[in-house]
């Protein structure tokens, strides 16, 4: 059946998405810009890279392997037949700055089953490269692309048909950074500069279960079809996770900070919506809809992904401690996975936060009978408490 299903998403795609007709004659602007290979790292960490700069464009060289393959999504032990680019969920982030050219090499190796091509949402034409670049296994393409629009965009699989539901929702879908080439700015024009940056890709999953109730498993990504679509169809994901698995970023696992320093958070989502929050604290800049021609909202206390995009949100932390981060809907995020956890160092500032009394039997006593029960560590408090919650 699977088999079927991509004959006929090929013949469709050949039939339909004809290769653009290339000019001949025509000057190649990026011919001459110089070039940069860029290594790219698995999220939520993200390849170096400058904030602003004064270097002419160039090429950026990437390279975005498929690979079809079962991972394990949570601490049960159950699996699922993924499709990534290069191994992780979500897939790598590119960053460039505006002007630049984003020159991927896409491979699906011989050893993968199915055809797959890229759609980048932050270039223009030809569904993004979707057009350009449909390979089957044991293939490799090349497209170039010009980064004209300045934000964080996502890019994903495309193949066709019923295809594309089935690969974006089994892994197969990143982001792309634009920066400015002069760097950040606030609303009035003033320049902002992060500390760290950690990209956050949320996934929804659907794992059929058996007629017990338990997580099915599948030997190949052909016997997991027909039961993936009908739950996919139900838009009742079993998992929503952030990184490829409940449980990515917390932990060992946790994104780490210090008092005082601004963190870049970049949060994608390739299929639904979601509403995100930083338990504890706040967005100081938080670009909706992800996009730097925009001026950032400010003070916020959560924030919109629109399914299909990506949200850039600037934070400095003011207390040490934990931070959950968290899809809002929280039956998604304490049930389905959609949790992650920022580990804060730096001293505590009483101005901001203290607990005035611990908890205790309830009694009769003064205001100042009271002040003087003051517990010594409220960070320590803070931090044993929020692990408790979010362990």
């Amino acid at each position: 059946m699977m088999a079927r299903n991509i004959a006929t998403t090929c013949a469709i795609l050949a039939a339909v998405l004809t290769t653009p007709a290339i000019a001949e004659n025509r000057i190649d602007p990026s011919s001459k810009l110089p070039r940069e290979k860029i290594n790219l790292v698995a999220p939520p960490f993200v390849h170096a890279h400058e904030q602003a700069t004064k270097a002419e464009p160039k090429i950026l060289e990437v390279t975005l392997v498929v690979e079809e393959k079962q991972i394990v999504i949570d601490d049960e032990g159950t699996t699922l037949r993924a499709m990534t680019f290069n191994g992780s969920i979500p897939a790598p982030l590119i960053v460039a700055h505006e002007g630049d050219y984003v020159e991927v090499m896409l491979v699906n190796p011989k050893t993968n089953s199915m055809p797959h091509n890229i759609d980048f949402h932050a270039a223009t034409g030809a569904l993004g490269g979707g057009d350009l670049t449909l390979i089957s296994p044991g293939e490799q393409t090349v497209l170039r692309w010009k980064a004209t629009r300045t934000g964080v965009f996502i890019y994903h699989c495309i193949p066709g048909g019923v295809m594309i539901p089935w690969h974006v929702a089994s892994g197969m879908s990143g982001a792309v950074l634009v920066l400015p080439r002069e760097g950040l700015k606030d609303g009035a024009g003033n320049p902002l500069h992060y500390d760290r940056v950690y990209y956050i890709g949320e996934q929804d999953m659907y794992v059929p279960r058996d007629k017990d109730g338990k997580f099915k498993a599948y030997a190949t990504h052909a016997d997991a079809f027909a039961d993936t679509m009908d739950l996919m169809r139900t838009l009742t994901p079993s998992h929503v996770v952030f990184n490829g698995r409940v449980g990515a970023l917390t932990g060992k696992n946790a994104l780490t900070a210090k008092v005082g320093e601004n963190v870049l958070i970049l949060h994608s989502q390739a299929d639904r919506g979601s509403n995100v929050h930083l338990i504890g604290g706040h967005g100081d800049y938080v670009w909706t809809g992800g996009k730097f021609s925009n001026p950032p909202q400010t003070g916020l206390e959560s924030w919109y992904v629109t399914g299909g995009s990506a949200v850039a949100a600037m934070y400095k932390f003011l207390e040490p401690g934990i931070y959950a981060y968290v899809n809002h809907n929280m039956t998604e995020a304490i049930q389905l996975g959609a949790t992650a956890i920022f580990k804060v160092d730096g001293a505590w500032d009483n101005d901001l936060m203290t607990q005035v009394r611990a908890p205790g039997p309830i009694e009769a006593t003064t205001t100042a009978q009271a002040r003087a029960k003051e517990p010594a560590d409220p960070k320590s408090k803070a931090i044993a408490a929020t692990a408790d919650i979010f362990r």
